[in-house]
């Protein structure tokens, strides 16, 4: 069933989706920005610089959550030989590369008024920087290399590689002394977040979720249509 698949089938199905995901991205985003920027309390310390949390925290998310998936799918896919995973994986990539970009961004316009710097080359905000790197040599991979399953190889030693630099990320504020302040939600123990911060920012991470689906279905769309124009019935 994941071997083989009939873009024509496919097609018919994603290419209704992003319409109704973009409304639903419109609803969402809405209203958590409503929640961020209005009704949302500024903190007693950054007062309102805090609001670019809303952003830079949930692009973060959304980034390393990405670069995860597509890790997987591309290991499992080489594994089986699922070439439709590696589709997935290169639609997924633009958007977490694109939300890795925005953390470092936001992370860089927090920091000023924070740090009272635009940069440092702490161990979370550089190992970001290293993610990136492996986004970008991932997506132009795909540029450079025309042979298939040489593509799918390269791709997929490139994710692993960079997949190590993932619990890096998230446990650099333990196993060093950063100016990036430990994180404030735990899965495992009692998150330091106040609800009124912490429902406008699963709102906005949902949002962010949403734009990301909406950008792979485009993509993922583009990319059976080549298929489908290269007249081929099946991946």
């Amino acid at each position: 069933m994941f071997k083989h698949f009939e873009p024509n089938k496919i097609f018919s199905i994603t290419s209704k989706a992003p319409k109704y995901v973009l409304s639903l991205f419109i609803i969402v985003i809405s209203i958590g920005l409503t929640e961020a920027l209005i009704l949302s309390p500024e903190d007693y310390k950054q007062s309102h610089s805090v609001r670019i949390m809303y952003v830079h925290v949930p692009a973060a998310w959304i980034s390393l959550g990405i670069f995860s998936v597509i890790t997987f799918l591309s290991i499992f896919g080489y594994v089986f030989k699922i070439k439709n995973l590696f589709l997935i994986s290169k639609s997924l990539a633009p958007s977490g590369f694109v939300f890795n970009i925005i953390a470092l961004v936001t992370g860089s316009i927090w920091g000023k008024p924070t740090w009272g710097t635009w940069w440092v080359w702490d161990a979370r905000i550089t190992s970001m920087l290293i993610l990136a790197i492996f986004y970008g040599i991932y997506l132009i991979a795909w540029r450079i290399y025309e042979d298939k399953e040489h593509v799918f190889r390269v791709t997929t030693i490139i994710l692993i590689t960079g997949i190590v630099n993932v619990p890096i990320i998230k446990y650099s504020v333990d196993w060093w002394n950063t100016l990036h302040q430990p994180s404030s939600i735990n899965l495992l123990s009692k998150s330091t977040i106040h609800i009124s911060m912490l429902f406008p920012l699963m709102i906005m991470t949902a949002s962010f979720a949403l734009f990301s689906l909406l950008i792979f279905l485009m993509k993922y769309n583009t990319e059976l249509i080549k298929i489908k124009n290269k007249g081929l019935d099946r991946l």
